[in-house]
């Protein structure tokens, strides 16, 4: 068995969707001493209707090395069992999955803040930009950062 200190994040970055059941269960397969699983899945929005597509670039061996970082801190700082980041490249179409923390943790304080820890550094600070096709046909441009996903990091300066 995993004790809290002895796991490395599952940290992926990957084209291909992903099956947040089975994400779940393969963090939690044979494990007795979790007692709570918090999962974020963001999704591509259809921005009411505007958007056909979001397509996401990365720098590959930075964007690995940026969330693997982000999920380590994360393990550091919260007595966790596990914790999976998994985020998607390339063009994704609305309702479909883009990204997915899951966090566990013997206590479900414990996992609640370590996935929206992770959520909020890997919204702000993994290497990765967003293009906009729309619905029309045209290109959009490239998605702008949001003060607030930066105002969010706020909260967990020690």
């Amino acid at each position: 068995m995993n004790s809290v200190a002895d796991f490395k994040p599952v940290v992926r970055i990957q084209a291909e969707d992903f099956d947040l059941a089975a994400e779940v269960a393969k963090l939690t397969a044979g494990r007795t001493d979790i007692g709570a699983i918090v999962t974020f899945s963001g999704l591509c929005r259809d921005e009411s209707g505007r958007l056909a597509a979001l397509e996401l670039e990365h720098y590959p061996g930075m964007a690995q090395a940026e969330i693997t970082r982000i999920a380590t801190e994360a393990s550091e700082r919260w007595p966790l069992q596990g914790l999976a980041a998994i985020h998607r490249y390339g063009k994704i179409s609305p309702g479909d999955n883009i990204v997915l923390v899951v966090a566990a943790s013997t206590h479900r304080q414990a996992a609640f803040e370590a996935a929206s820890f992770v959520m909020d550094f890997l919204k702000s600070k993994a290497p990765f930009w967003k293009k906009e096709h729309q619905a029309d046909g045209s290109e959009g441009g490239w998605v702008d950062a949001k003060e607030a996903d930066e105002d969010a990091l706020a909260r967990w300066k020690r």
